[in-house]
């Protein structure tokens, strides 16, 4: 039977050519270290409404902007503030012209109308100094997009976690349309991980299941919504489960036996990886590795995850009830 690639593509000792997958490299090793110690984890995610049109551009380049009090820094150095910005910006990237040449089948997809750009967010959580996003983003764009794509940016503050979002025109000064695929978004990851490292902070860029985590990330707006505690989708869904847990039954979902079988890969590359480690005397953080693996949390679906909250929830309000009124 021939040996299964390893999940965790991260750590390329795989990709050292063939018979040598008993070597990680020191950059590997840090990874791992990385990973298993719970480096704060990059977020890179690709907006995907409100692109296919000029005048969607436009709005959205004025909201980033915030309706002309933030500066819009662009791939050739110029920084634009004002109601005007985003119109400039249209013109300048001739996004109308992009629009026009649909009317000849240049630019089209299966879907409908293709992207004249792509909205993207550069995200750290809650209490990264937001100078050195900003840097580690200005480097990231500068790197994957300088004279090919134009593009745009600005850092939020107004959130707890610092973000930058980056709006890049979709088809190139060569011609060359920009597609993002789950490789290219995994690639940005650590990319721009790397520049938070060289700006002296600490990121890391890993998968979700490799870190034991299975709660998948929400559309921006559920998510919104959800932030905000007024989520229609997420208040339907919680109350169906809460039906299921008064009628004492939980249905499973069918995604359950993929997410154990996932599981189950998982821990096997991570065993792998603990005896490479010791193999090459990394014995320290093969021990930090097998701690790691023994508090991963058991893999849930979305309808457990709501469950053992309302179950949580539903404890605490009883032991509330319970308790001697205070004088």
């Amino acid at each position: 039977m021939p040996t299964r690639e390893p999940l965790f593509d991260l750590f390329s000792y795989a990709r050292q050519g063939p018979g040598r997958r008993d070597r990680l490299s020191r950059a590997d090793v840090e990874q791992i270290a990385r990973t298993v110690r719970r480096t704060p984890e990059v977020m890179v995610k690709v907006l995907a409404r409100g692109a296919q049109t000029s005048g969607a551009a436009r709005k959205h380049l004025d909201y980033i902007g915030r309706k002309g009090h933030l500066e819009l820094e662009t791939d050739d150095g110029e920084r634009l503030q004002g109601r005007g910005a985003g119109e400039q910006l249209v013109e300048d990237w001739d996004l109308d012209l992009e629009s026009d040449r649909r009317g000849v089948g240049l630019a089209s997809t299966r879907q409908g109308p293709a992207k004249l750009v792509h909205k993207i967010i550069l995200s750290m959580p809650p209490g990264t100094p937001a100078k050195g996003v900003l840097e580690a983003a200005r480097n990231f764009a500068r790197e994957e997009f300088a004279l090919k794509h134009r593009y745009a940016l600005v850092l939020h503050t107004d959130e707890p976690h610092p973000h930058v979002h980056l709006v890049v025109k979709a088809v190139s000064e060569q011609g060359v349309r920009l597609n993002i695929k789950k490789a290219k978004l995994r690639a940005w990851r650590q990319e721009f991980a790397r520049h938070l490292r060289q700006q002296g902070i600490a990121a890391n860029a890993t998968e979700r299941a490799v870190r034991g985590e299975t709660r998948t990330q929400k559309a921006d707006g559920v998510y919104r919504a959800m932030r905000r505690g007024d989520s229609k989708q997420v208040r339907k869904r919680a109350e169906a489960v809460a039906n299921e847990l008064v009628a004492g039954r939980i249905r499973i979902e069918p995604g359950k036996s993929r997410l154990t079988e996932t599981r189950r890969a998982v821990e096997r590359d991570w065993r792998t990886t603990i005896n490479v480690l010791q193999t090459q005397g990394r014995s320290d953080v093969a021990a930090e590795v097998r701690s790691f693996v023994e508090q991963m949390p058991p893999p849930m679906t979305e309808k457990e995850h709501i469950a053992n909250a309302l179950l949580q929830a539903s404890r605490k309000a009883r032991i509330l009830d319970q308790a001697p009124p205070t004088r």
